[in-house]
């Protein structure tokens, strides 16, 4: 009887289990801000890594009130910051406010006064601007924040400086003023570099590489990259960032082999979430393959989310490899628009010699001897003296060594040598020493990229700290996997 008795009593246990409310956007900023302090009271730049990301993976559902009564309750009320923050954020009704505030939330108390709390929420309201569209704002929010950065010197601050430095970049990209900051960025290195800022050297840097290549100022770039000063890559994302505007740098100043392992380089690197830059760093690196007279193999176009994207540029390779000139200017012209805004449609008109010349290499291995008015017949060369610049276009194919063959200039024709055996010669000896020096960069690369706690030889892991560590470890990897791609 006792048990029968006691089971209806038990029943109610997962009701009240089930009513325990989800915790709302204002707990999870403030669980974000005790983060924050712990790791500016523990001097650990980790935490406040963590705290950055945990904001990305919460940035779609922040909302103005949500933000305000943050505000509130990070920043005293008679603060600097307060007073320059608040008036930004757009009003909306109390009674929205009053049903949020009701909601019950386990209290978490922080301390005032510290500049991390400060200069992160000001990066919150600068991102919930910008998501807003409201960049006239954005714009004063930046402003403000970039001129309370210049009073402080903490390394603990450098993580949330270098994501001010990006969005105070960013807001200005969007208003296509990017020019009237150059100024105030090359101070901010300056800084950065005096204070031994690492990592907001790297994003700084960056961030005047893609402010001169937005104006096509690829000499000051190149000057400005050769005499930065050197340092260890701290961030991935911004390692990859650099790599591809070194890669397009090189591939304007012609150095087409240096600008390829670059660009490749950057878009193996780059997360898989940020498809948008890796589809950039493709469409780049497809060109200075074909530049370098190169044809991309098939599944470089058919990569995972980016066939679509990647059309016009498979049309074009297959262009430059039948070596069709006049099928090369009907791409040419079907993407003109695609291609200008790529800005790669310059790197297009310099590929019109690698279709003639991939055109004259086929006529060289079909025919033993062919005339040169022939020769421009098949090129389709629509010049006032086709037969003439055919002769200089052979000429200088084969002073390139492109073909093997000789000019016949009596009678005007071209004679094709006999095709003679490749391994006889030191190519393929080449090829493989190219793949084993690739091979050996990757794999120091990795080996450079791999980390191990300090004294790991000496001391022996405990099982509570392994699981310690692999549960933080399965955390980062979570937070990391949702970060968005506004990074890229």
């Amino acid at each position: 009887m006792d048990v029968q008795m006691g089971e209806p009593q038990a029943a109610p246990a997962p009701a009240a289990v089930e009513a325990a409310p989800a915790p709302s956007t204002l707990q999870h900023l403030k669980e974000i801000a005790a983060v924050i302090e712990s790791g500016s009271l523990s001097k650990e730049v980790r935490r406040i890594s963590r705290a950055v990301r945990l904001t990305v993976a919460l940035r779609r559902r922040l909302a103005a009130r949500d933000v305000s009564a943050f505000l509130a309750f990070a920043l005293p009320a008679n603060s600097d910051a307060y007073a320059r923050l608040t008036p930004l954020l757009p009003k909306e009704d109390e009674a929205e406010m009053d049903v949020d505030a009701a909601a019950p939330a386990t209290q978490i108390s922080i301390k005032h006064g510290l500049p991390e709390i400060e200069i992160y929420c000001s990066l919150l309201v600068l991102i919930f601007l910008i998501d807003q569209k409201k960049y006239d704002e954005a714009k004063s929010c930046a402003t403000g924040s970039i001129a309370r950065l210049k009073n402080l010197n903490k390394r603990t601050v450098d993580v949330l400086a270098s994501r001010l430095y990006f969005y105070y970049s960013y807001v200005y990209e969007l208003t296509n003023t990017l020019a009237e900051i150059r100024g105030n960025l090359l101070g901010l290195h300056r800084m950065a570099t005096l204070h031994h800022d690492e990592l907001g050297q790297e994003t700084l840097l960056n961030l005047l590489l893609r402010n001169y290549l937005h104006y096509n100022l690829y000499d000051q770039a190149e000057k400005l990259r050769s005499k930065a000063p050197r340092f260890e890559a701290h961030s991935n994302q911004q390692f990859c960032r650099y790599l591809f505007y070194l890669g397009k740098i090189r591939t304007i100043q012609l150095e087409y082999t240096d600008a390829k392992e670059s660009l490749l380089q950057a878009a193996r690197k780059a997360p898989a979430a940020a498809r948008g830059f890796r589809i950039q760093c493709n469409k780049w690196a497809i060109i200075v393959r074909l530049l370098l007279g190169e044809i991309p193999e098939r599944t470089v176009f058919m990569q995972k989310g980016m066939k679509e994207a990647l059309a016009p540029y498979f049309e074009l390779t297959n262009a430059v490899r039948i070596g069709d000139l006049e099928l090369f200017r009907a791409v040419a012209d079907k993407f003109a628009s695609t291609f200008s805004a790529d800005r790669t449609h310059n790197l297009i008109v310099r590929l019109r010699h690698n279709v003639i010349r991939t055109g004259l290499r086929n006529i060289s291995i079909s025919y033993s001897r062919i005339s040169l008015a022939d020769i421009a017949k098949k090129l389709r060369l629509d010049t006032e003296n086709p037969v003439a610049d055919a002769e200089c276009i052979v000429a200088k194919a084969i002073r390139d060594g492109a073909i093997d063959a000789t000019i016949d200039h009596a009678n005007g024709w071209m004679v094709s040598k006999e095709t003679g055996d490749v391994y006889s010669t030191n190519e393929p000896q080449a090829a493989f020493n190219s793949r084993i020096a690739f091979c050996l960069n990757m794999h120091n690369e990795a080996v450079k990229a791999m980390r191990f706690p300090p004294n790991s030889h000496k001391e022996k892991e405990s099982a509570e700290k392994r699981r310690e560590r692999l549960q933080q470890e399965e955390e980062l990897a979570k937070h990391m996997a949702e970060e968005d791609d506004d990074d890229f």
